[in-house]
């Protein structure tokens, strides 16, 4: 059953060989004879096992199947997205922001120790999973998705090449969520992914506002690097700082 679509790959669910359920991520075949995006693509199922947190999504496999298909077998997540949520109508409180928040912070703290940074924190790769906490009570767990864009500590892909801002002469992440280092292709740490959160955080909480909006990608940089944020306050009035 189809998922959902993207810009790099299909998702579907499926059922494992060892008859648990799992997601099956397909590169769509254009893309699949580019090496550096196979590269990307394999990466992030190896990115996510590293990390090793129960905030990230487990892969168990990925390869090459006969008809040339490049795919990675994840975990199959029986949640949403914060960008679906958002889209829906669902209004969140301060007090559920602070929750979603933290357990990204922990996910991407886990991530950032081993020397990785996500470079795409947004609310489409920030997943909410029905969950019980400690004393049976319904929660949300949060999980980190999409790891195909993180940048290693040492600066290169596991071929030994160079990992860059642009593929295939494109900006790689989301503008809207970029840091301005990230905008002006300057080397990124775990700020850049802060940076991003608290974004992601800010529209979640406003009702679908930025701290920088613009009229088209160039105003919208120009206003992120030199602008000052509007304050959250001006959206939600009452918000505690």
């Amino acid at each position: 059953m189809l998922l959902g679509v993207g810009g790099m790959a299909a998702v579907y669910a499926g059922t494992h060989r060892n008859g648990t359920r799992a997601a099956l991520k397909i590169l769509h075949p254009e893309l699949s004879t580019h090496a550096d995006i196979r590269s990307r693509f394999f990466r992030e199922g190896r990115v996510g096992n590293t990390i090793g947190h129960p905030g990230g999504v487990k892969v168990s496999d990925e390869d090459e199947a006969e008809d040339g298909s490049i795919y990675l077998v994840m975990e199959l997540l029986d949640g949403e997205s914060l960008e679906v949520m958002l889209r829906s109508g669902r209004a969140f409180s301060p007090r559920q922001i602070v929750d979603i928040g933290i357990q990204t912070c922990s996910g991407l703290a886990f991530a950032h120790d081993v020397g990785v940074v996500h470079r795409d924190v947004k609310p489409d790769n920030i997943v909410l999973v029905p969950h019980r906490d400690d004393d049976g009570r319904p929660c949300e767990l949060v999980k980190v998705c999409d790891f195909g864009l993180a940048k290693l500590r040492t600066g290169t892909d596991q071929d030994g090449r160079e990992s860059e801002l642009t593929m295939a002469g494109a900006l790689c992440g989301s503008p809207a969520y970029m840091s301005p280092e990230q905008l002006l292709g300057e080397p990124l740490d775990a700020r850049s992914d802060i940076h991003a959160l608290g974004v992601a955080l800010y529209e979640a909480l406003s009702g679908g506002k930025f701290p920088h909006e613009g009229e088209g990608l160039t105003d919208l940089f120009v206003k992120k690097l030199t602008g000052t944020p509007t304050p959250l306050s001006i959206h939600v009035p009452h918000v505690d700082r």
